[in-house]
C-alpha cells in the first residue's frame, strides 16, 4: 500500500525536479500485488504472485515534455533518475501544447480511497484460491465425451497509486479485484473444435460467484457442435451482452481526442447531432459506488463527473484531455470513459430472441476491422441462427460488414441484462437489416 513514507518521497521529488529545471512535472507512485491460478484438467499450470512498487514523472521543460518510470523508491537513485530524464527531455522537439490542466479543473474532494478496496484481500489463503479454480474444472471434467480440455484460472490484486502535480493536484486511490474464469474445448465434427468460456468478476470477494463458471462454459462450447454457414442476407442480428463492446468501441475510439486531433474519427463534428437511434441514451456515471471504473478523477487530476454520452440518438460530448484540447483550441473535458451505463430495455436476452421471427444471435466475433476514419466494418461472426424465437442452428464462419453510423441508427432493442463485470455496462442489443455473408 501507499505509506507516509512513498508520499514523502513523492513529494521531495516534485520539489527536486523543479529544482533541477522542470517548470513543471506529475509524479505517480504505485505499489501493487497481483496472484494468478490457472488449472488446467487435472493438473496446476500457473502459479504466479507478483509484487512490485512503480514511480514515474511526466517532465516539463524548456518547451519540451517526457515521460519517465521506474521501479525504484531510493531517494538518491530517484534523484539521478531524474537528473538523467531531464536532460533526456531536452534533447525533444518543443510542444507548446504539452501543459498541465488548469488546476480549477481538479479533483479537490476528500472522498475515502478505499470505497473500491476489499480488505478481505489480505487474509485469502493460496489453498482457498487454488481451490476456486480448481472445483471449476472438476464440477465439468470429464462430464462429457466431447471434451478435450477445460482450465480454469482465479486471479485478484490490489492497487493502490498517490498522483501530485506541481500545479497543485494530490490524490490518492485504492482498488482490489477478483476474478473467476473457465474454458472448454470440444471434439466436434472432423477438425471441429469448438470452445467457449465464461467468467465473473468482481472488487469484492463476497460477490464474486465463485461456483457454476465450469459449468457455463460447457455449457456454451456444447451449443457450438455443428456449426455451418447459412445463407447470405440481410438479418435482424442480437448481440449478447459479452460482445456488444465490440460495436460500441468503435464509437467511443472516435470520441477520443486524440483520435479527433489527428482527424482519424469518423465522429469528428458530430456534437448535437444524430448518430444512433433515438432509443438510445448513453450516459458515463463514474461515481456509482464501489463499481468496476468508478473514480472521481482521471489520470491527469482532473474531476470527473456524470456525462450524457449519447442522449436520444444525439451525440452529446467528447473526451478530450488536456493536449489534445490545446492542440484542437477547444475546452478539455476528461481523458477517458469511466462506468458506461445504458438506458435498460424490458426483456432479457431470452425475450429478446423470442420477439424475432428470424434473425441470428451473435454470440463471438473472430476477427475483422473497423476503418476509424469511415466508420466501415467487417466482423468475423459466430452465433446462432433464430427462427420463430428459437435458436435453431449453430453459425460460423460467417461476417458482418456495414458501417458504424447506420448500423447503430438500426438499434432497434435494447435488453435488459446488463452485466457489471466490466466499467462498461453493456446489456445486449437488438439490429435490423444486417447483412451477413455466409453461404
Amino acid at each position: 500500500m501507499i505509506t507516509k513514507k512513498h508520499k514523502e518521497l513523492a513529494q521531495q521529488m516534485m520539489e527536486f525536479a523543479r529544482k533541477n529545471g522542470c517548470s513543471d512535472n506529475r509524479i505517480s507512485v504505485g505499489a501493487g500485488t497481483e496472484t494468478t491460478f490457472e488449472y488446467r484438467d487435472e493438473q496446476l499450470e500457473k502459479l504466479q504472485q507478483v509484487s512490485e512498487n512503480k514511480f514515474s514523472i511526466d517532465i516539463f521543460v524548456d518547451g519540451r515534455y517526457g515521460t519517465y518510470s521506474s521501479n525504484r523508491m531510493d531517494k538518491k537513485e530517484l534523484e539521478k533518475f531524474i537528473q538523467n530524464a531531464i536532460e533526456s527531455t531536452r534533447y525533444l522537439a518543443q510542444d507548446e501544447c504539452r501543459t498541465l490542466p488548469n488546476s480549477d479543473l481538479y479533483y479537490k474532494g476528500t472522498d475515502a480511497p478505499d470505497d473500491c478496496f476489499d480488505k478481505t484481500i489480505d487474509n485469502l489463503q493460496p489453498d482457498e484460491k487454488l481451490q476456486l479454480a480448481k472445483a471449476n474444472v472438476e464440477e465439468v471434467y470429464k462430464t462429457d465425451p466431447h471434451i478435450i480440455s477445460i482450465s480454469a484460472g482465479y486471479s485478484d490484486s490490489s492497487n493502490f497509486n498517490y498522483l501530485i502535480d506541481s500545479n497543485g493536484f494530490e490524490g490518492e486511490k485504492a482498488q482490489t479485484y477478483f476474478g473467476l474464469s473457465a474454458s472448454v474445448s470440444l471434439k466436434g465434427d472432423g477438425d471441429a473444435r469448438p470452445e467457449s468460456w465464461w467468467y465473473d468478476a468482481s472488487l469484492f470477494w463476497n460477490n464474486l460467484q465463485k461456483n457454476g463458471i465450469g459449468k457455463k462454459a460447457l455449457e456454451r462450447a456444447l451449443r457450438k457442435l455443428g456449426q455451418e454457414k447459412i445463407k447470405s442476407g440481410k438479418y435482424s442480428m442480437v448481440v449478447d451482452n459479452l460482445n456488444v463492446w465490440n460495436l460500441l468501441s468503435p464509437i467511443i475510439s472516435a470520441l477520443n481526442g486524440n483520435s479527433l486531433s489527428q482527424k482519424n474519427s469518423f465522429l469528428i463534428d458530430k456534437i448535437g447531432k444524430k448518430i444512433t437511434a433515438d432509443k438510445l441514451m448513453l450516459i458515463d456515471e463514474p461515481h456509482l459506488p464501489q463499481a468496476m471504473g468508478s473514480r472521481w478523477y482521471d489520470n491527469e487530476g482532473v474531476a470527473t463527473q456524470k456525462r450524457v454520452v449519447i442522449e436520444n440518438g444525439i451525440l452529446r460530448t467528447y473526451y478530450i484531455d488536456t493536449y489534445n484540447a490545446n492542440k484542437m483550441k477547444v475546452k478539455p473535458t476528461i481523458s477517458g470513459a469511466s462506468i458506461l451505463t445504458f438506458n435498460q430495455g424490458s426483456k432479457d436476452l431470452d425475450g429478446l430472441i423470442g420477439d424475432l421471427k428470424k434473425g441470428i444471435l451473435v454470440t463471438g466475433f473472430n476477427g475483422g476491422n473497423s476503418n476509424s476514419s469511415t466508420g466501415d466494418f467487417s466482423f468475423g461472426i459466430e452465433g446462432f441462427l433464430i427462427e420463430n424465437g428459437k435458436l435453431v442452428k449453430p453459425v460460423s464462419e460467417m461476417n458482418i460488414t456495414g458501417n458504424m453510423l447506420s448500423l447503430w441508427e438500426r438499434l432497434a432493442a435494447i435488453g435488459n441484462d446488463a452485466r457489471i463485470t466490466s466499467s462498461w455496462r453493456t446489456p445486449s442489443l437488438v439490429f435490423e437489416d444486417v447483412a451477413f455473408s455466409g453461404l
